[in-house]
Formats: structure tokens, C-alpha cells, sequence
């Protein structure tokens, strides 16, 4: 373990703030400036559509009656506090892994402020070809996703450096 949190991954935890404040002025902008179901076409293949998501990811359990908010609020905790406590573990120079477990933190702790303010997280990207929508996201989505693509990439690179070292 890296002896001051600066020689830890702790150093890249500015990527989740700038993540989650990013992510809650964008949803501000939005509940500010739309009414539910609003959009604005900006290219023929997105919009700024503002819709409520009470699920998790695709609207998973957004009909579940309500329960579902704290489950979701437990995930985002815990991941939060796990990948804060493998930051302080790892080197700063692990750029690859620290980006994206601030990416992830940055993300989850924006989403569980929309749920435990709303009980909803406001989701505004629309991407569409033709009439076919993807679901709609926001920020804090991306982060998530490019998080977790970046460990998946992660532990392929690992594996190919440790078998080319042996």
C-alpha cells in the first residue's frame, strides 16, 4: 500500500468530482429549462429529451413499486466505498484503473443524489435512428460505462503484459 494517499489512486479522486458536479449542473440545467417529455432535436440522430428513470440502468425495475430507489442507493454506496478503498490501496501511477474507479465513483454518487432528492435520476441524451430510441442517459451514465470499460480493458491489458513478461 502507498504510504501518503498522494502516491495512492486517492491523488485521481478529482475525476469524480469534476464527474459529479458535471453531471448534477447538466441535471439542474435541465429541470430548470424543460418540462417532463420535452426535447430539442440538436442533430438528426440526438436530442435533449428530459425523462425520469426510476430503474437503474435501460429503466431495469422502474415499475417495482418503489423499493428499487434504496436498493440502488446500497449498490452505489457500497461500490463507492469499495473502489475508494482500492484507490487508497494502488499507485497513482495505475492511470488506467484509477480513472476509471473515479469514473464509476463520480457517476454512482451523482445518480444517488437524483434518487435520494427525487427518487428518480433525470436522464436527458437521446440518441435515435429513425424511430428507433436508445435509452435515454445522462452524465453520469457515460462515466459509468467508460468506468467499467476501462477495467474491463484493464484486466485484458494486464493479462497480455503478465504473459508476454513470462
Amino acid at each position: 500500500m502507498p504510504l501518503t494517499w498522494k502516491e495512492s489512486g486517492l491523488r485521481w479522486y478529482w475525476v469524480a468530482v469534476l464527474v459529479f458536479f458535471a453531471d448534477q449542473l447538466s441535471k439542474q440545467w435541465v429541470l430548470a429549462n424543460f418540462k417532463l417529455y420535452d426535447s430539442i432535436q440538436l442533430l438528426p440522430f440526438f436530442n435533449f429529451t428530459y425523462v425520469r428513470n426510476y430503474g437503474a440502468a435501460f429503466s431495469f425495475l422502474s415499475d417495482a413499486g418503489g423499493w428499487q430507489r434504496w436498493l440502488f442507493t446500497i449498490i452505489a454506496v457500497g461500490f463507492s466505498v469499495i473502489l475508494t478503498i482500492w484507490l487508497r490501496r494502488q499507485s497513482s501511477k495505475l492511470w488506467r484503473l484509477n480513472l476509471a474507479y473515479t469514473l464509476v465513483i463520480g457517476g454512482a454518487i451523482g445518480n444517488l443524489v437524483d434518487r435520494l432528492m427525487h427518487g428518480y435520476v433525470v436522464d436527458f441524451i437521446d440518441f435515435y435512428w429513425k424511430n428507433s430510441h436508445y435509452p435515454a442517459f445522462n452524465i453520469a451514465d457515460s462515466a459509468i460505462c467508460v468506468g467499467a470499460f476501462l477495467i474491463i480493458w484493464d484486466a485484458f491489458k494486464t493479462e497480455k503484459t503478465q504473459a508476454a513478461k513470462e
